[in-house]
């Protein structure tokens, strides 16, 4: 079961996530903060699986709190999923190098939200294609991001899940797309993050957008 921690200032759209959270049937809510600070408290004495988590917030916004939530828990603790009306390059950037594991739109379809939230706490990172729009506008930005070259190493069936995985795709959905398991997905974006000596899908992004393949 999939415990869900609901962040969000106004009491009607954490109802709206919330029913839809009950309506999974691995999933559950375990507990709703209204500000950043109870969000970063809940999180610590809950222990949920993934918090969705909004932006702007009463006291220290959903992005502080995402970093003081990393920050305690580390890599293997709570992960983050902020969904916002404020999907701006800048947002996208601090919550990711805050250390959130996912970025989507409040518009995302109920069935997408359903299958981020199964993503992220399978510890898998998501971009919606807006904020990877962000993440690769924003590329050259980052030093230590794959070189071009090394995509040689890839095989072909690699380069098309890189190209996907670009394009903003969960391990899910690059399956659902070349017809494979999950697990196959996931073993080809491992394989091609190890490959590329990239950190995470971000870099991955910014070596695709870099190669091309965008």
């Amino acid at each position: 079961m999939i415990r869900v921690l609901l962040a969000d200032d106004q009491t009607l759209v954490r109802g709206a996530f919330a029913l839809l959270v009950g309506s999974a049937d691995d999933m559950k809510v375990v507990g709703e903060a209204g500000t950043g600070d109870e969000a970063v408290v809940l999180t610590r004495d809950l222990h949920p699986d993934v918090v969705l988590m909004d932006i702007r917030m009463p006291g220290i916004d959903g992005i502080d709190a995402t970093r003081q939530i990393v920050a305690a828990d580390g890599s293997s603790g709570s992960k983050v999923l902020i969904l916002t009306t404020f999907e701006t390059d800048a947002n996208v950037l601090r919550g990711l190098r805050a250390g959130a594991c996912g970025f989507l739109p409040k518009d995302t379809r109920p069935d997408a939200l359903l299958g981020a939230i199964r993503t992220v706490a399978a510890g898998e990172a998501l971009l919606s294609p807006g904020a990877t729009r962000a993440v690769i506008t924003r590329a050259l930005s980052y030093p230590d991001a794959p070189a071009p070259e090394r995509l040689s190493s890839l095989t072909a069936r690699e380069r098309e899940v890189l190209r996907l995985v670009a394009a903003g795709r969960s391990n899910q959905e690059i399956a659902d797309e070349l017809v494979v398991s999950p697990l196959t997905a996931k073993t080809h974006v491992s394989r091609i993050l190890a490959k590329l000596g990239a950190r995470d899908r971000v870099h991955l992004v910014i070596a695709a957008y870099e190669a091309g393949l965008l």
